[in-house]
């Protein structure tokens, strides 16, 4: 008996010492509104890296479950009831129907009906990423080739031009995941996109925003003379960053690896949490832009922690993390600190 509990616990020490390897990467959400870009890069280093897993900023089935409010919960919602009315699944059949679709679709993996019949029954289970994975997979098919017929019956059962706000369908098709995770994670062959997002803060964050806003309306007004002036010379400065971001924006084809970098990261924060040398500004409202810190903070804390105990979890050990860039800066530092877990952007990698 001693040595069963003994091996027992061998067993969890070594599971939760397993090193994680992250591969981190900065990313649009919206890739339509720069020049056509080269990909071919990032899924050469992807390639090298040789993942095990892929980790996207969705909510996992159970966390999109769990919290009652959040930016993106009505329109996920929304989709729900679209999908509901144009074919319902029992809750309780569920698991069993996306285990068999999913055994289906690896014995016919050209049968793009059995994906659309997946990626409803994802969604139907509040898996929208995987829901996402499914539906790209038959709309990248259908831009390669015309299948009327096909193309009918995904709009009967999913109505992709009916879900067009939050993480939608209408935004997948021109987003990181439509040229930077999906083809690969279907070049590597893994069959599901793990979840990492944290929205239990959401709330605190939008009210914090709130705050601080209406806070630094009322700074502004009051201030003397010889502070607007250093007002002006700071916010001059984050705006020749804003312009420079615009412009490489509108001239770079490889807009991701820019995205990577650490000035990319410096202008982004800037937009959400203006420089620290305003904060030493007489009557600049600090607290309430370090409650905005301490939020952001705390939701890319939850995204790391998720990330590395899911990997875990599942047994992956190399992990491409797909995140949007102003996170990027701020989950490197904190994945630095977890033990047991190397973590590199994109750029870091050859």
């Amino acid at each position: 008996m001693k040595y069963i509990l003994f091996l027992f616990f061998s067993i969890a020490v070594n599971a939760s010492a397993q090193d994680i390897d992250v591969l981190l990467i900065g990313v649009s959400h919206d890739y339509s509104k720069y020049p056509k870009q080269d990909f071919s890069g990032l899924h050469n280093k992807i390639r090298k890296f040789k993942p095990d897993a892929f980790f996207g900023e969705f909510l996992s089935r159970e966390d999109e479950r769990l919290v009652m409010d959040y930016w993106c919960k009505q329109p996920n919602i929304n989709r729900l009831k679209m999908l509901r009315s144009n074919h319902t699944i029992k809750d309780e059949l569920l698991p069993h129907t996306i285990d068999s679709l999913k055994k289906l679709s690896l014995l016919k993996p050209n049968d793009y009906r059995l994906k659309t019949d997946l990626a409803h029954a994802y969604y139907l289970d509040q898996d929208v990423a995987n829901g996402h994975y499914q539906f790209w997979q038959v709309y990248d098919f259908l831009q390669q080739k015309q299948d009327a017929a096909l193309e009918n019956y995904v709009g009967k059962l999913l109505s992709p031009q009916l879900d067009t706000t939050g993480r939608s369908m209408r935004r997948l098709k021109t987003s990181e995941y439509a040229f930077i995770a999906f083809p690969m994670m279907r070049e590597f062959g893994i069959q599901e996109l793990l979840s990492m997002d944290c929205q239990d803060y959401d709330l605190n964050w939008q009210a914090s925003w709130v705050a601080f806003d209406t806070a630094f309306t009322l700074f502004r007004k009051s201030l003397t003379a010889s502070a607007e002036a250093d007002l002006k010379s700071a916010l001059d400065s984050m705006n020749k960053g804003f312009d420079k971001y615009k412009n490489i924006e509108t001239s770079s084809n490889t807009m991701t690896e820019w995205l990577n970098t650490d000035e990319a990261a410096a202008i982004s924060a800037s937009g959400d949490f203006y420089l620290p040398v305003m904060y030493k500004t007489n009557g600049f409202p600090k607290e309430e832009m370090l409650s905005k810190i301490h939020w952001w903070l705390m939701r890319n804390e939850g995204m790391c922690h998720n990330v590395v105990n899911r990997a875990r979890m599942t047994g992956a050990k190399k992990v491409v993390v797909i995140a949007g860039a102003n996170h990027r800066k701020y989950m490197q530092d904190i994945f630095r600190k977890m033990p047991n877990v190397r973590v590199r952007n994109i750029n870091e990698v050859d």
